[in-house]
């Protein structure tokens, strides 16, 4: 059972990559790469599930926290066209 649904993660991955690559709009690449990230710490909890290695999962939620700020960094990057710019809404406006 557990090969069966990493097969189907490695699959949902694939089609990601496929996205990313061929995405029409950046948004379609970035939300395909924040799926591939996603994936990705379902693939590290599923190897330790599968090891029992119990420190891995740290490394999975490490992993899921840098795919969000990187995530929600390339929006902002996109959007602002600067990183340091503050924006409307921004908890710097004050």
């Amino acid at each position: 059972m557990l090969v069966v649904t990493a097969l189907a993660i490695f699959a949902t991955m694939a089609l990601a990559l496929v996205r990313a690559l061929k995405g029409p709009t950046v948004y379609d690449r970035i939300v395909a790469v924040n799926v591939f990230g996603t994936k990705t710490v379902l693939i590290v909890a599923l190897i330790t599930a599968i090891s029992g290695n119990d420190d891995l999962i740290d490394v999975a939620l490490v992993y899921a926290l840098i795919n969000f700020i990187a995530v929600v960094a390339v929006l902002k990057l996109v959007r602002m066209r600067d990183l340091g710019a503050a924006g409307e809404g921004d908890i710097t406006d004050g």
